[in-house]
């Protein structure tokens, strides 16, 4: 009897994890390896064996742009109300990325979709904002630069074009510099690329996909410009980000000149999610790439099938050049193992989440939601915690702390010492509109559910205390325990299911998120912050 290729296809995955999980533990089995520090909050891409298995980086990595300097690539992503923004991730073999910090920590507002580039020897990142939110009507394009990836990187400069997000740069036959920019439109940059000359052009219709298909909407943003030999290649998402899983795509048009003509690829869409069956939903918004031994990738992202909450995570897809100047994207539906690309790791993939709060900063894994501008003064570091001074009375208003889970299982811990008159608690936030967790005033407990809270008053001021609570979500099933030695834990009374808790369901395009806050008038202590994946 024929094996179901579903069957098939798992077997293979699981038999390359488990040859990659044997290799890696033979090079370290010491707690706090680079191994294990490495899996301990997403899944690993890296095989181990010369192969790899989408996602290439787990969790919320929205609309990735990546450049290629040389035998490196540089990466940043959406990062919509979390502040620093714009992370800036390093790798030179597309799979395992390290950290090297962020580009932005004023708040502009929700950062959508941006463009990092090279030119003449400076990095440039292009990226829209919006205030009020991600759904706000309020926005405008800025520009930031560096000479030195790892920074300084400038103050935002606010170039305008407020019509229009996904600014994409390009430089023409002609030298100049552009910007293209959502509904096929493009504007000239000055030389020195931080201002705009003259007002946008129309300059590409997109492609229409059958009625009869089920998606969001037409949506034509996300322009990224590419060239090889003769041509130009722009390379567009159609569909809509979110909505049906089948919605979201890749198309791609050509041109000798920067100014068009620009022809329809014949493989129109180059990627889309077909079937709701597939393991990764409303795939699109890429980034073309050449690899250092001549192949060529997308980097572009998904939604995991039945995992919004996760937001939408970087898939690496490689493409093929056909003999008339196409490319064709070869990964299937991304449910397999597929040969890695060439180079060398720069280390352990992703970062750590668990953090002793021992450093005198903020470390890479945490950012403020929506924080206002002397945000930062809430923080300050020693004796081994990290002291958030309270702000707002709940969740809402309080501009919580959160870090980026890859998991669809997982675990955290996290000590509290509340001082008189603050509130502290540990939570799943999506938005300020949509969270859940448990917090304390030190002597009365406050459930969050559904992004109010019970009692619906919230917390008055209490005489503080300590304590220690723990999230668990598993699957979409959160449970809560407390405890006031971290020793012996209670359950805590109400349980939770969050599979709703997503854009289809709330808009903004996010991700449910760990997070802690510190509300009130008084400060809390935290320490000893432990996240861990768990088997599912």
């Amino acid at each position: 009897m024929a094996l179901p290729t579903s069957f098939l296809r798992r077997a293979s995955v699981l038999a390359a994890l488990l040859l990659a999980t044997t290799a890696a533990a033979a090079q370290s089995s010491k707690p706090g390896s680079p191994w294990q520090r490495g899996i301990e909050n997403q899944r690993q891409a890296d095989l181990g064996n010369g192969t790899f298995l989408n996602p290439v980086f787990a969790g919320d990595r929205p609309d990735p742009s990546v450049l290629k300097d040389g035998n490196d690539y540089y990466m940043t992503l959406s990062s919509f109300d979390a502040y620093p923004g714009l992370p800036i991730w390093h790798s030179r073999d597309l799979v395992n990325w390290q950290p090297l910090g962020h580009a932005i920590t004023r708040n502009v507002g929700s950062i959508w979709a941006p463009d990092i580039v090279k030119h003449e020897g400076r990095y440039f990142i292009y990226f829209p904002a919006r205030t009020g939110g991600t759904e706000g009507s309020e926005r405008s394009n800025y520009v930031v630069w560096a000479d030195d990836i790892a920074g300084p990187w400038s103050e935002p400069i606010n170039i305008g074009l407020g019509r229009y997000i996904d600014p994409g740069h390009a430089v023409g036959e002609d030298g100049k510099r552009y910007l293209f920019l959502s509904g096929g439109d493009y504007v000239q940059l000055s030389d020195d690329g931080l201002s705009v000359v003259g007002e946008p052009k129309h300059v590409y219709d997109g492609w229409k996909y059958p009625e009869t298909w089920d998606v969001e909407a037409y949506a034509q943003e996300g322009p990224k410009i590419n060239k090889r030999g003769d041509w130009y290649y722009m390379t567009t998402a159609v569909g809509g980000t979110a909505g049906p899983p089948t919605g979201h795509m890749v198309i791609t048009a050509r041109s000798r000149s920067i100014h068009g003509p620009w022809e329809n690829a014949p493989n129109n869409p180059i990627v889309r999610t077909v079937s709701r069956d597939e393991p990764w939903w409303s795939r699109g918004h890429a980034t073309v790439i050449e690899g250092t031994d001549g192949r060529w990738w997308m980097m572009y992202h998904g939604y995991e099938n039945s995992y919004w909450t996760l937001g939408r995570q970087a898939l690496l897809e490689p493409i093929e050049w056909t003999d008339d100047g196409w490319f064709v994207a070869k990964g299937g539906d991304l449910g397999s193992p597929l040969a890695k690309p060439a180079g060398e790791s720069v280390g352990a993939h992703g970062m750590a989440l668990s953090d002793r709060f021992d450093g005198d900063r903020l470390g890479h894994q945490w950012s403020f939601f929506n924080p206002a501008q002397d945000e930062y003064k809430r923080l300050s570091f020693g004796s081994g915690a990290m002291t958030l001074q309270g702000k707002g009375r709940t969740p809402r208003d309080s501009s919580p702390l959160t870090a980026i889970a890859g998991d669809k299982a997982y675990q955290f811990e996290v000590e509290m010492e509340i001082e008189p008159g603050a509130i502290g608690g540990a939570l799943l936030y999506y938005s300020d509109r949509l969270y859940v967790g448990v917090g304390s005033n030190g002597e009365r407990m406050v459930m969050h559910r559904y992004g109010v809270e019970r009692p619906t008053n919230g917390l008055p001021a209490g005489k503080g205390g300590k304590l220690w609570l723990r999230v668990t979500n598993n699957e979409h099933i959160v449970t809560f325990h407390t405890s006031s030695d971290g020793r012996t834990w209670t359950k805590y009374p109400t349980q939770m299911e969050v599979s709703g808790y997503h854009h289809n369901v709330a808009g903004g395009f996010l991700a449910l998120k760990p997070a802690i806050y510190a509300a009130g008038d008084g400060k809390v202590h935290f320490r000893n912050f432990s996240y861990r994946a768990l088997d599912y």
